[in-house]
């Protein structure tokens, strides 16, 4: 069989397996479809985060991303990794213990104030909306290059799968089908850059692979004497081409330090992720499950600088000086679907990549290079398939979460928390599923008819989460004197200023976004830790200026941080909403 029988194959396998998970944890409760009733296991919590959080950005678009740029690329690997330690150590134990379902839950009944949840809600949703948009368009590529449909048609597929295991299963069947995609996502990134790293350096490990020698048959491969070090044979070949060193990075030294930890404390406030330690049974779970989690997404991102470097090195070598005609099955494959592009500037016939934009004639994008990468190194038919197979995973199991994220915040925070109080818990569940499905053809329509910045809205929502949720979760479990009206000013000021930079350069201006007009030197990629710094500041002048939260509430975060010391009696629910009419 071909790659698009296999595609077929196992695509079909695979989804029929995910529905088939979501039908068997249907959720029949809200505690099931919000927190899969607090009952999953460490290990499986794990793996279902890892699937979470490995989305189509982690599988499809870092390595090529590393590819292209070399070192300025690595801020993604630290940003994205380092800011899950954040996350597992900063917050997810004591939201935990905390105990409810959702982010904006905690925001209101911590900070005392509708008001609060309610801009809680707004921000969720909106992070969480940019975010499965994204999903939905990496989906409809997906497709649209291996089954050989159009990207809508592609599209509506997807719709139909998350909405299924989605919005029938709620959290409990979203987190067995995210297990399985778990799976079947990390075979598909692990397997190719196995074979690739034995062809190029005889080494089965892909991390040790990248920093060893070239083999015999790598040496073949690529045109170069055996034993030299695969990196040093990217230096050379960027220099020789009129790029920089793979090695080496162009990105100023602050923007670079801004934007990894914009990366890391935007990962530590993404809603999607914060809510899967609320579905283990005990706080030490969530521990746990924050460790195994780690190490089930450091088996990709540790991967991910090895596939970069192998796609660099045989994208080059298969496409520089061979004539258009004659270049392999995948670069016409690919060209149908506009990714690929050859721009004949000499009208020879000849592809020539070159750093000197006015010269190169080869435009691929970063999104290509790991769908591409088994095909470019010639490896067997079901590979291709096994890779798309992976990447559909991928964006489904994040476009999966965040959907429950969007349903939850409508369905529990505003529709039970603020409009209905007394809402039936059918009643809620109906709301949840409802808001889910809307949310599901929303996402729909924006990965059909896409706005042409759906990267730099990806980035903009990394932005958002760190300089809006971050300070405020940390604050409300670490400082007691934290205040209602320093939370709502922080969140408001950091997103306003966040959304004005981003937009500014990205939106309004995209002429000016190069180093040379950025402030300080930093981009709107790395604006949202300015945004947290803005956030932080505005809640601390403005809490110490308004009178401390009531008692009940100090009480509250002191058990919070302190969870063996004795454990005054509860308050009443309604006494943890003191002046909750604001």
């Amino acid at each position: 069989m071909g790659p698009v029988a296999w595609t077929w194959v196992l695509v079909g396998a695979s989804f029929a397996l995910y529905a088939l998970a979501g039908l068997w944890g249907r959720a029949r409760t809200t505690s099931a479809y919000y927190v899969a009733e607090k009952q999953v296991s460490p290990v499986l919590n794990g793996m279902a985060t890892g699937a979470d959080w490995m989305s189509a950005a982690s599988f499809i678009s870092m390595a090529g991303v590393v590819a292209l740029l070399g070192r300025d690329g690595s801020i993604f690997l630290m940003g994205w990794t380092g800011g899950y330690v954040l996350l597992a150590v900063l917050l997810a134990p004591y939201l935990r213990k905390y105990g409810k379902y959702t982010v904006p839950q905690f925001v209101g009944e911590r900070y005392y104030s509708r008001s609060a949840r309610g801009v809680a809600v707004v921000c969720a949703v909106f992070v969480s909306f940019t975010y499965v948009a994204g999903q939905m368009r990496g989906v409809g590529v997906v497709f649209a290059r291996f089954l050989d449909v159009p990207v809508e048609r592609g599209v509506l597929l997807g719709m139909a799968i998350v909405l299924f295991y989605a919005v029938l299963g709620g959290m409990k069947g979203v987190t067995y089908a995210q297990v399985a995609q778990y799976v079947v996502l990390i075979a598909a990134y692990l397997v190719p850059a196995i074979f690739v790293s034995i062809m190029l350096t005889g080494n089965p490990v892909p991390q040790l692979g990248l920093g060893g020698r070239v083999s015999a048959e790598g040496a073949r491969i690529l045109g170069v004497e055996p034993g030299v070090h695969l990196l040093q044979v990217l230096d050379r070949i960027g220099e020789d081409l009129g790029f920089g060193r793979y090695t080496a990075g162009a990105r100023p030294r602050i923007d670079v330090l801004f934007s990894t930890l914009a990366l890391m404390i935007g990962t530590a406030g993404l809603p999607h992720i914060i809510i899967r330690f609320f579905t283990v049974p005990k706080v030490r779970d969530a521990r746990a499950s924050a460790a195994w989690a780690l190490l089930f997404i450091a088996l990709l991102y540790t991967t991910a600088p090895a596939v970069a470097a192998f796609a660099r090195a045989g994208m080059i070598q298969s496409l520089n000086g061979k004539r258009h005609a004659d270049a392999p099955a995948w670069v016409a494959d690919w060209e149908r679907t506009g990714l690929v592009r050859f721009t004949d500037r000499d009208g020879d016939g000849v592809m020539r990549i070159s750093g000197d934009p006015a010269r190169n004639e080869v435009r691929i994008d970063p999104d290509v290079l790991v769908l591409a990468n088994p095909e470019i190194a010639g490896l067997p038919p079901w590979v291709v398939g096994l890779v798309a197979a992976g990447a559909l995973a991928a964006a489904l199991s994040t476009a999966a979460g965040l959907l429950l994220v969007i349903s939850a915040a409508v369905a529990h925070d505003l529709v039970k928390g603020m409009w209905i109080p007394r809402v039936s818990e059918r009643g809620e569940l109906a709301w949840a599923r409802g808001a889910a499905t809307v949310a599901v053809l929303v996402a729909g329509w924006l990965g059909v008819h896409p706005p042409g910045f759906v990267s730099e809205v990806v980035a903009l929502a990394f932005g958002l989460a760190a300089s809006s949720f971050f300070p405020v979760l940390v604050a409300g479990i670490f400082w007691r004197r934290a205040t209602r009206e320093g939370a709502i000013a922080g969140m408001v000021t950091g997103l306003a200023v966040t959304t004005a930079y981003v937009h500014w350069f990205k939106f309004w201006h995209p002429e000016l976004d190069v180093p040379a007009h950025w402030w300080l030197g930093i981009s709107p990629q790395g604006f949202g830790t300015v945004g947290m710094l803005v956030n932080l500041t505005v809640l601390v002048v403005v809490s110490l200026r308004t009178p401390a939260p009531p008692q009940a509430v100090q009480e509250l975060v002191t058990n919070l941080r302190y969870p063996r010391e004795p454990v005054r009696p509860a308050p009443a629910p309604t006494a943890l909403r003191v002046g909750d009419r604001r």
